[in-house]
């Protein structure tokens, strides 16, 4: 971790907050999901750096230590897209490997088939392939009360996280979203009255691990991130006919709430999702959450090393 390098780089009119480790020309991009940060690939650039790599993380403008974006309820996926591409440019990579986890997969997505000559590969976690807007997840499939919809309300959600400290928005997000079953909150009750304020930290997750995060979000705020992903995840971006031809590799773990989203599972496991990605590999990991990276890194900077060293024959 001491040898991650920080530095804050000039995209788009905003200063972007940039770590990385590794030199080279082989490079790894991690785009981070929420309630994550750059902080959330900390076990996978240090692994991938040994292994050879350039590996940068950023914060999403609008997170952590990045800027905020002049009109923060305007921001959407494109920004962040547009973002990437001028990212890569300023940091002089041509093309990069692609990893994201949560809805940073999702510009990992948009990259790949807007930008197809920027990416060599795209490793992605806890997603399939999505693409927001009318054709992406079916909101209104979603159970009353799920912590997407009540998000996606503007104020809902600026109200719920108000009652608490940012530490502690972060611990019970965590907590609740390392959980199997969807997080769907009753008529009387708000997202974060659904952890009871004595459960403790997953044993992967330490209290040190809670102060850099809330550090960050208490830098940060919430406002941009409520709006990317939760409240622009609707609109038309205008990619038609999406798919990604690069090789690809999903790494999902079983007890992943996102398995239980409608269609989600049959969609991976009866290889629909190959329809959109025809190079994609999926690896199921039968006791990974959400978090996957975080609660397994030897297995998961495995799967990602060996993906890397067998598409850099494409180099």
């Amino acid at each position: 971790m001491e040898k991650i390098e920080h530095s804050h780089v000039q995209v788009g009119g905003l200063k972007l907050h940039v770590a990385e480790i590794g030199t080279g020309p082989k490079a790894v991009l991690f785009l981070h999901g929420f309630p994550e940060i750059w902080y959330s690939w900390r076990h996978q650039m240090v692994a991938v750096a040994d292994a050879g790599f350039r590996a940068v993380a950023f914060d999403f403008r609008g997170y952590g230590l990045s800027d905020q974006p002049p009109e923060p309820k305007r921001a959407n996926f494109k920004d962040l897209v547009d973002d990437i591409v001028a990212l890569l440019d300023s940091l002089g990579i041509d093309k990069a490997f692609v990893v994201g986890k949560d809805f940073g997969a999702v510009p990992a997505f948009m990259v790949s088939v807007i930008h197809p000559e920027r990416v060599l590969g795209v490793i992605t976690l806890g997603i399939p392939f999505l693409i927001p807007g009318p054709v992406g997840i079916q909101f209104q499939l979603l159970p009353k009360g799920f912590y997407i919809l009540r998000w996606a309300e503007p104020g809902r959600a600026e109200a719920d996280f108000g009652r608490f400290d940012v530490k502690t928005v972060i611990r019970k997000i965590y907590i609740l979203f390392c959980r199997s079953e969807l997080q769907v909150a009753g008529d009387n009750e708000e997202i974060m009255d659904l952890v009871d304020p004595s459960t403790p930290l997953p044993p992967w997750f330490t209290e040190d691990d809670l102060d850099a995060y809330a550090t960050l979000y208490e830098n940060s705020g919430f406002t941009t991130a409520l709006q990317v992903p939760y409240r622009c995840s609707q609109m038309d971006y205008g990619v038609t006919n999406p798919k990604v031809t690069a090789p690809s590799l999903l790494i999902m773990g079983e007890k992943d709430y996102f398995m239980k989203f409608p269609g989600i599972e049959e969609y991976m496991r009866k290889g629909i999702v190959k329809q959109f990605m025809p190079n994609l590999d999926i690896i199921f990991m039968p006791e990974g959450n959400h978090f996957v990276q975080e609660q397994f890194p030897v297995q998961v900077n495995e799967l990602i090393i060996s993906f890397l060293n067998k598409n850099c024959t494409t180099w």
